[in-house]
């Protein structure tokens, strides 16, 4: 079934279904401010995609800190889109697959470099493309290092496969694109096999596995692998923008391929799922949350496979670095620093998620438009929060070393000579440069500068062991910057001051 132009309904369809839901947290002035400069780029992007219904939300600080929708979740009926309208996420449900391997490995009932046939006896048959190709391991399945040829829109329609199916596909055998291990190739059948590792090794069907270890002790109660289980007044469902009209998309039920892209979730609930990833960073003392450890979480971000260069295209942007880590992309760029996230893309619907955990912010887009771009304007809202100042990188305290450190360089400073602390100077210190010339540049910046009075400014640091440190002084700032040597006690490898 057709139905009528966006030309003449888009205008009718937006209204009806445009909400403001928000603040869920509560908001700086300047938080307000950068949220209000986002809402344009949502806005345009649903006009010129053609998109019926979008979500789009912030995580900041553990909480879902701004929410808005815009269009229908349903075209016939016009409901409008809420944050609890449920839309699938698609390929951004592999991040869950990953971070099901990593608890299986920390249980020890997985282990990532070991063959995957270990755990699906089905890869055994497969031939590989040389006499020299290693065996395919669970990290090359979680990585996109397979060897297996990229597949989105075969898989994309294999989603529904019942596993007795998938069984009999695997067991057949299938072509290889390269040699596992040589290159990044995406694979949607790649993370089929992931869930069905994680099935054989945790005993457990793999929806049932993520739901009870993940989605049930997240609070995720509108969250499944099911789309029969979703209320028929809160799904979003599925169109094609052909012809300039919106067309149904099929509606594919759970199966082996879910594994790859079947998850289903509301903003609300994924906003939690956003906070708890978010959550293990920074590194630091203190309990766990019984889900997943830290560290473990912190693993899906770490570049499993061969980095790459994503060029600007704004001559004022900046250049893209990016690489696969585990159901993640992590990145890095001018502006953003190290972010990670990851689209999705199916027949009748395109997401997208990204984050910025030295920030603690994460930006998410969800629409029911086939294959809609959204990894565009979520990058672009993400710049302009960052670009606002509103979200500044979380600084860790000194440590203990860079707290002591600090006091004996500003006791070199008002000596005017590193040789008032001896044994702060590591080995290579005076090597690099002679006390005298060292002594020398501390000269015109005391001159400059006058008298320091030790009222130590915030810290500046992301190591145990490095910091630029900012002192007021009598006529300006002194800034000292040291890195330490690997000694205990601690010493000084490098020392500048500046005024």
């Amino acid at each position: 079934m057709k139905f009528a132009s966006c030309a003449a309904a888009l205008a009718a369809f937006c209204l009806a279904g445009f909400g403001l839901i928000g603040p869920v947290a509560a908001q700086t002035g300047d938080q307000k401010a950068a949220f209000a400069e986002i809402d344009p780029l949502f806005e345009a992007f649903m006009r010129e995609q053609n998109v019926p219904g979008l979500v789009y939300g912030v995580v900041a600080d553990g909480k879902l800190a701004y929410v808005r929708t815009l269009g229908v979740q349903d075209v016939e009926t016009k409901a409008p889109v809420t944050a609890d309208t449920v839309f699938r996420i698609a390929s951004m449900s592999k991040n869950f697959t990953a971070l099901a391997a990593l608890k299986l490995r920390d249980e020890g009932r997985l282990s990532l470099d070991a063959p995957a046939e270990q755990y699906v006896p089905e890869l055994k048959a497969l031939k590989y493309p040389t006499t020299d190709s290693p065996k395919i391991t669970v990290r090359d399945l979680l990585s996109h290092a397979g060897g297996f040829v990229t597949d989105d829109p075969w898989g994309d329609r294999h989603l529904d496969m019942a596993e007795p199916d998938f069984s009999r596909f695997v067991a057949a055998g299938v072509p290889f694109s390269r040699a596992p291990g040589t290159a990044f190739e995406y694979s949607n059948f790649g993370y089929a096999l992931a869930g069905r590792v994680v099935s054989n090794a945790s005993g457990t069907p793999y929806a049932d596995y993520i739901g009870a270890r993940f989605l049930a002790p997240l609070g995720m109660a509108s969250t499944t692998f099911d789309i029969g289980k979703v209320p028929a007044g809160r799904l979003a469902r599925g169109y094609r923008w052909e012809d300039g009209r919106w067309t149904p998309e099929p509606a594919p039920g759970p199966g082996a391929f879910g594994a790859m892209g079947g998850l289903l979730t509301s903003a609300n609930d994924y906003a939690r799922y956003m906070a708890w990833e978010l959550a293990a960073w920074p590194p630091r003392d203190g309990p766990e949350d019984g889900i997943l450890a830290r560290a473990s979480i912190r693993e899906i971000a770490r570049p499993q496979t061969y980095a790459t260069v994503q060029r600007r295209s704004d001559p004022e942007g900046c250049d893209r670095a990016a690489s696969y880590g585990m159901g993640t992309i992590p990145y890095s760029d001018c502006v953003l620093g190290p972010h990670f996230g990851h689209s999705g893309g199916l027949p009748g619907y395109g997401s997208n998620v990204l984050m910025l955990p030295q920030r603690g912010v994460g930006v998410f887009a969800f629409t029911n438009r086939t294959y809609a771009p959204a990894s565009v304007v979520v990058r672009e809202a993400a710049t302009r929060l960052v670009k606002s100042g509103a979200f500044p990188q979380r600084q860790a305290p000194p440590s203990a070393a860079v707290t002591a450190m600090a006091e004996r360089a500003m006791r070199i400073y008002a000596a005017g000579d590193v040789l008032a602390e001896p044994d702060a100077l590591a080995v290579n210190f005076l090597l690099d440069e002679d006390a005298a010339h060292r002594n020398a540049k501390i000269v015109p910046i005391k001159e400059k500068l006058g008298a320091c009075r030790g009222e130590l400014q915030p810290v500046r640091t992301d190591s145990a062991m490095a910091a630029i440190l900012k002192f007021p002084c009598e006529r300006g700032t002194l800034e000292v910057r040291f890195l330490l040597a690997p000694t205990t006690p601690a010493s000084f490898q490098a020392l500048e001051f500046r005024g």
